[in-house]
């Protein structure tokens, strides 16, 4: 298959120890990374100053700022937060989501070593999940707050919390929030210059939230060498995106560590431009998207699996937006769950169709403490689920965690430090050598060949034993059953940790479902629809044919509410809290165990 797209090859060193860990990195050689992303903004204002760097919708077009006008913007901001008396312990609070007066705040406050810390909408949006919010609050103790819109985030602004913290907002600003305009008229009395000046390797950018998955989220110290460095090591990785700037049409929310810091960071790095998608992977914002993608051809495309499954099943509808689509594009990347396989042959079917080559398709692996890429598939494969080799200048240590599977643990340049104010977990989060301990999982492609790359094979935390002793690994399981039932559901939880058989617990689309024409009758939180229950029973039994006890699933039983965040049994970044789950849902789970249930699909 026909493939232009420039890539590094991969090669890998490996070095098995006595004590059975194994040891890789990259042969490649590691590029000097620039000191602090203000070295970025600098270089590409002088280089291709008309160039757009960041843009927004506005009404039928955009509104973008061009990387002159963005460093005029964002050393007038500067100027403002450092005549109020900001630095490096007065992090700014970022409650609304992507867009450019977000950027331009965060790249200000950057350029002095100010930290910023955004966090996930839904903390403000939701009453529910407030609590959530008061929480970072109450972290990192901020001097200012932004919001895109003081009208639409009144309910969080008026916490307790906030009394006392400088609002600022872009629209619907009342008496006692200061309007972002004001600070776009900077301060004459300060020196902006000795600020950014002092701003080294090591001081903090952001402050990033973990998921809190497991327990209440920490904040990540984000560095300059953390953020510079790993874009240097994507960069060595991807040649192509030095070649030529970048293009991104993205609604990866700035929050996670994908969107804030891989994806925008790769344009501000390579001179690209940063199209907000306003639009989203759900019913009833997904027409935004294809209408954004309608007017601006990327050459490089970012997404979760839903959301090439449904630009996927567009595109083929869309000779128009198919031809829109290709014919910039170098790169479609996806992470957060394997991409299944059918929608990853067919983007090469529609790629070959409209060029007669097919972009790099590929994914990457890495964490919120990590700026966040460790591993990435550099070169071309035919298979989703592989997430590659290191990347330059990253050490990884494999664990053994049986005989094919090894627990994951880094180091780099990319690898925070510390968590903010939590020495404890800090000390924690490193083993004796100094190295990371991830808590992910990975298996080899191939063991032979250490260049074919590593598989992502689930968290370790989330592996249980049967009642028999069989261990399940139950994040490698968990993907290969949302594969299993072919979209009726949105995400599940795998049971049966102490009992004799694997159920699910399934969270269903309800679309998927409607389209099929099973109805959403319920009892008690749980679907009862007999004709729905039925298929699920038989790809239940296709899956168990040639199974075994580790891998076989017995029974399943289908949620009627979706996981709450404000409850905690999901993250802002869309992650399930499994525990959590369970833990609230226990009558569901009996119920799943039990010999007779109406709403259970029993083999």
């Amino acid at each position: 298959m026909k493939r232009t797209t420039q890539f590094q090859p991969h090669d890998v060193t490996r070095q098995d120890r006595a004590d059975g860990c194994i040891l890789l990195h990259s042969n490649h050689e590691t590029s000097t990374p620039v000191r602090r992303t203000g070295d970025w903004l600098h270089h590409w204002a002088t280089k291709t100053p008309g160039q757009v760097f960041i843009a927004e919708r506005s009404g039928a077009g955009w509104r973008s700022e061009t990387y002159v006008t963005a460093l005029q913007k964002i050393r007038a901001i500067a100027a403002a937060l450092l005549a109020r008396g900001m630095g490096a312990h007065h992090p700014i609070l970022i409650l609304s989501g992507n867009g450019v007066d977000h950027a331009l705040l965060t790249l200000a406050a950057q350029y002095i070593g100010v930290p910023t810390v955004p966090v996930a909408e839904q903390y403000s949006l939701v009453p529910a999940a407030h609590g959530r919010l008061i929480h970072a609050i109450g972290l990192v103790r901020p001097a200012m707050a932004f919001v895109d819109d003081a009208s639409r985030y009144a309910d969080a602004l008026a916490l307790e919390a906030l009394k006392g913290v400088e609002i600022v907002a872009s629209n619907g600003t009342t008496s006692g929030i200061t309007p972002f305009a004001t600070l776009l008229k900077g301060d004459a009395g300060v020196d902006v210059e000795a600020a950014h000046a002092s701003v080294t390797p090591d001081t903090v950018a952001k402050i990033l939230m973990t998921s809190g998955s497991t327990s209440d989220p920490k904040g990540v110290l984000t560095t300059h060498q953390m953020l510079c460095a790993n874009q240097a090591q994507i960069a060595d990785s991807l040649p192509f995106l030095r070649k030529r700037p970048p293009v991104v049409v993205d609604w990866l929310p700035w929050n996670h560590v994908f969107g804030g810091s891989h994806n925008f960071n790769m344009m501000l790095a390579n001179g690209g431009s940063y199209y907000v998608d306003d639009g989203k992977p759900v019913a009833g914002l997904f027409e935004r998207t294809l209408e954004n993608l309608g007017l601006v051809a990327g050459s490089l495309c970012f997404n979760v699996p839903v959301g090439f499954q449904m630009l996927l099943a567009a595109l083929q509808k869309d000779p128009t937006l198919r031809q829109h689509f290709f014919k910039n594009l170098d790169l479609i990347f996806y992470a957060g769950a394997s991409l299944p396989q059918d929608v990853w042959e067919g983007f090469e079917t529609l790629a070959m169709e409209v060029k007669g080559e097919v972009p790099l398709m590929t994914s990457s692996w890495g964490l919120t403490e990590t700026a966040p890429a460790l591993l990435i598939q550099q070169e071309p494969t035919d298979r989703s689920g592989v997430v590659g080799v290191p990347m330059s200048n990253v050490m990884v240590k494999l664990v053994p965690a049986d005989t094919a599977r090894f627990e994951v643990r880094v180091k780099g340049p990319n690898v925070m430090t510390a968590y903010l104010d939590a020495p404890e977990k800090t000390a924690e989060a490193f083993d004796d050598e100094g190295y990371f301990i991830t808590g992910d999982a990975m298996r080899f492609v191939d063991p032979q060949d250490v260049n074919k790359g590593l598989k992502f094979d689930g968290r370790i935390s989330e592996d249980f034993k049967l009642l028999t002793g069989t261990w399940v690994r139950a994040g490698q399981l968990r993907l290969d059953m949302l594969a299993c039932l072919g979209g009726l559901a949105s995400d599940l939880v795998v049971t049966g940790a102490d009992r004799d058989e694997i159920g699910l617990m399934i969270f269903p689309n309800m679309g998927a479902l409607a389209a099929a024409g099973y109805s959403a009758d319920s009892a008690e939180g749980a679907l009862t629809d007999a004709g729905l229950l039925s298929d699920i029973r038989q790809r239940l039994a296709n899956h168990a044919k040639g199974t075994s006890s580790s891998t076989r699933v017995g029974r399943a039983i289908v949620l009627s509410t979706p996981a709450s965040m404000a409850l905690g049994e999901m993250t802002a970044k869309g992650n399930l809290n499994f525990d959590r789950i369970l833990t609230l849902r226990a009558d569901l789970l009996a119920r799943l165990y039990a010999e007779t249930d109406i709403a259970v699909a029993k083999l």
